[in-house]
């Protein structure tokens, strides 16, 4: 799946204060999520620092180390006379410098495996924000739709108050007449106070839905959101995906998921490291080479006359070059039990990558199975609400009518209300169950 790095300004989104008015539709919450996501932005963190290793393995691996120093000091009591090598005990003055370069020729193959280890690492870290984004979107996805169903509810209950406010009225107005009884009227303001409660809850409810959206896309919390609920009222066929679809789904999902991606890239470095590991018991060689020069003086010396500055610079400089060569014999056996160490490493990342493996098509069969039982329980609910309006719609002229109590009432009231809240549901549902396998089809949340 290719990487989607959506920033805050690529969103579009740069500032969102006075933005009350605007209307945001799932995409545009989950892209200002993203782009605000503190998780998102450690892990960017995380992978300029693997950037940074990567370069550094390849500079070690193919360019020398290089020191220069120099050094200035006077010797007050007795010394070696650098040109007759014999004691002398006057002051005198020295002065060097030096140049040294050194490079590893040979050291078990360890600079090319910290390289393709540094590379892997770079690739995991953007799998793994990859990941952090998806489930960024989906935690969006999930809470948006929660604040869209309460939304809706509250719609339905405050007609459902609108209703038992008018059933009063009505009873009230038949007590009057002598159609009704007092245990009547009573059954009917318990309705309507019950309605006003669930109005409440319902409210409730969806004041925490949207601080826990606002929280996931760092919106201010004292600041209004207007979210796009067009999707509740659009009632669309759904279809149940044919039985071959799975077999394709789950191929493509154990290719490119980022989580397969990432535990692939662990036991890829795993073996890397084992091999590095392996190649500790062979002999290291390296090149050294150098230049230094000095000068001298006897400052306190009567009669003395120094050599020329630039002469003592030029005459007593001088160059070598350096093969070292090394062998491990002996180091307490952290050798070997470095070698144990990525031997287990490796088996743990195997039996770690065939888990997720595992994993990843195990979820992708729930969320087929999960997408097809939504679809058939969307499309239960919708015939099931169709019977209970109708029925619900026959009471009220019953009730009209007295020809039916009002325990019948608000038991056919009841039923109406779950039934569309179930659609409701069913219907909220769906979407995100189909989104979840739009994703392991290798759809993005965040364009769908």
């Amino acid at each position: 799946m290719k990487s989607h790095l959506i920033t805050l300004a690529a969103a579009g989104i740069l500032s969102i204060s006075g933005a009350s008015a605007q209307v945001m539709t799932l995409s545009e919450c989950m892209r200002q999520a993203v782009g605000n996501s503190t998780k998102v932005r450690i892990q960017q963190a995380d992978n300029d620092d693997a950037r940074i290793r990567r370069r550094d393995a390849i500079l070690n691996a193919f360019t020398p180390s290089i020191s220069a120093s120099t050094y200035a000091y006077s010797n007050f009591g007795r010394s070696v006379d650098p040109e007759t090598n014999t004691y002398v005990s006057t002051a005198s003055f020295n002065n060097g410098y030096s140049v040294s370069a050194g490079i590893s020729i040979f050291n078990g193959f360890e600079a090319v495996n910290n390289i393709r280890v540094a590379k892997t690492a770079m690739r995991m870290g953007i799998s793994q924000e990859q990941q952090i984004m998806d489930e960024i979107c989906l935690a969006t996805m999930q809470a948006y739709y929660n604040a869209v169903y309460y939304q809706q509810l509250i719609g339905i209950m405050e007609s459902q108050v609108k209703t038992a406010q008018d059933a009063l009225t009505l009873a009230s107005k038949q007590e009057e007449l002598g159609q009704k009884g007092y245990a009547d009227v009573v059954e009917m303001e318990a309705e309507l106070a019950d309605r006003e409660y669930q109005l409440t809850a319902a409210r409730n409810s969806y004041a925490d839905a949207m601080l826990t959206l606002k929280d996931l896309m760092f919106w201010p919390l004292d600041e209004p959101l207007n979210i796009d609920v067009t999707m509740a009222e659009t009632e669309e066929v759904v279809m149940i995906s044919p039985s071959d679809e799975l077999g394709n789904i789950t191929g493509y999902a154990v290719r490119n998921m980022p989580s397969i991606a990432v535990a692939k890239a662990s036991l890829e470095n795993a073996l890397t490291a084992l091999k590095s590991a392996k190649w500790k018991f062979t002999p290291s060689i390296s090149l050294y080479g150098g230049w230094s020069t000095s000068y001298y003086t006897y400052p306190g010396q009567e009669g003395h006359v120094p050599t020329p500055y630039w002469n003592q610079f030029r005459n007593n400089s001088g160059e070598y070059l350096q093969v070292s060569l090394s062998f491990p014999i002996f180091n307490r056996l952290s050798n070997f039990s470095n070698l144990r160490n990525r031997k287990n490493d490796y088996r743990r990342a195997t039996l770690q990558y065939e888990q997720k493996m595992r994993d990843v098509e195990a979820e992708v069969a729930r969320a087929v199975q999960d997408r097809d039982g939504a679809s058939a329980a969307y499309r239960q609910a919708e015939r099931r609400a169709a019977v209970q309006e109708e029925a619900y719609r026959m009471n009220i002229r019953k009730l009209e009518q007295g020809l039916i109590s009002p325990i019948d009432y608000q038991k056919a009231v009841d039923n109406w209300l779950n039934a569309k809240t179930t659609k409701l549901n069913a219907l909220l549902t769906y979407y995100i169950k189909r989104s979840v396998v739009e994703y392991y089809k290798g759809i993005p949340y965040i364009e769908q």
